[in-house]
């Protein structure tokens, strides 16, 4: 899975919840642990295991060392998270520790007392729709400042560890488990699979940043007064402006001018993009995302 972000901006927000608020976020925190339990559970157990297919992190390998041994997927999932619980408890702290076990040991028992029925044989389909409700359900468990996968606990321990990014810890981690499938299991499984995590790992995204993921926005133009009351007034968004001096050309000529920098949502970017087009075809844009927001003119995400 991707969700080290996520895990991270969850921690802070349970560090500066203030006390009046902290009831309604155990709710909010439980509920949804809680549904994304249910959600994971479905689609390991309507889509996944029936068709052999697995996710990447430690869904992966429970799911993999299941397929071969035929071990429990319940006692699996418990086992082979127990040392990444163990990262969580020195890296991040006691209480999102004590709240993945929890949410680990509940979806455990979800898959081991409830038999949910087997949804289709197409491959294509379980391959979309498993990864769609396990990346749904890890979403979920994330925005209630849990996890129900403990590779982005390693991904996070071994890079302040080693000094590394942490979706590349992720990505060579996934690397290694989808070759063990394809030797375990079969080339065709292990690419099934790969579109498995895709689909999961688009949807907890998705889950976590919901659809009004923000963008930074860097905009440079002679006409800058101009579009600075376009984004105000039009878009209705805050913006910063501040001077700036760049170089061109062979003898290294100096510009001064205001650099605008706004924020703005992924649905906003076609329609800053053509009032640009009307302003100055040629402005220079540079777009960024961002993973979270705090303050300022910031509509609170749809999911929050």
């Amino acid at each position: 899975m991707l969700g080290s972000e996520g895990i991270l901006k969850e921690r802070k927000r349970l560090q500066n919840a203030r006390p009046g608020l902290r009831l309604n976020s155990v709710v909010k925190d439980t509920l949804f642990i809680f549904f994304g339990i249910f959600a994971a559970a479905f689609g390991l157990e309507s889509f996944l295991l029936p068709n052999r297919f697995i996710d990447g992190g430690a869904t992966g390998i429970s799911l993999l060392i299941s397929e071969i041994t035929q071990v429990p997927l319940a006692i699996l999932i418990i086992f082979v998270n127990i040392p990444f619980l163990f990262m969580a408890y020195k890296t991040i702290g006691k209480q999102f520790a004590v709240k993945a076990l929890l949410a680990i040991l509940g979806l455990a028992m979800v898959l081991a007392l409830i038999d949910f029925p087997e949804v289709t044989q197409d491959k294509l389909l379980v391959a979309v729709f498993g990864g769609f409700f396990l990346g749904a359900g890890i979403g979920m468990s994330i925005r209630g400042g849990s996890v129900l996968d403990g590779t982005e606990v390693l991904a996070i321990y071994l890079s302040k560890k080693l000094g590394v990014k942490i979706g590349d810890v992720i990505i060579i981690i996934n690397v290694f488990i989808f070759l063990a499938a394809s030797y375990l299991l079969s080339i065709e499984a292990a690419l099934y699979s790969m579109l498995t995590y895709l689909a999961a790992s688009k949807t907890l995204d998705f889950v976590v940043d919901g659809i009004e993921e923000y963008t930074g926005v860097t905009i440079i133009s002679p006409e800058s007064e101009e579009i600075r009351l376009m984004v105000s007034e039009k878009m209705g968004r805050g913006l910063t402006i501040y001077k700036a001096s760049g170089g061109y050309g062979k003898h290294g000529e100096r510009n001064e001018y205001d650099v605008i920098y706004t924020v703005i949502t992924r649905l906003e970017i076609r329609k800053l993009t053509v009032e640009l087009e009307k302003i100055d075809p040629k402005a220079f844009v540079v777009m960024s995302r961002i993973n979270d927001t705090r303050g300022g003119m910031i509509k609170k995400r749809s999911f929050e």
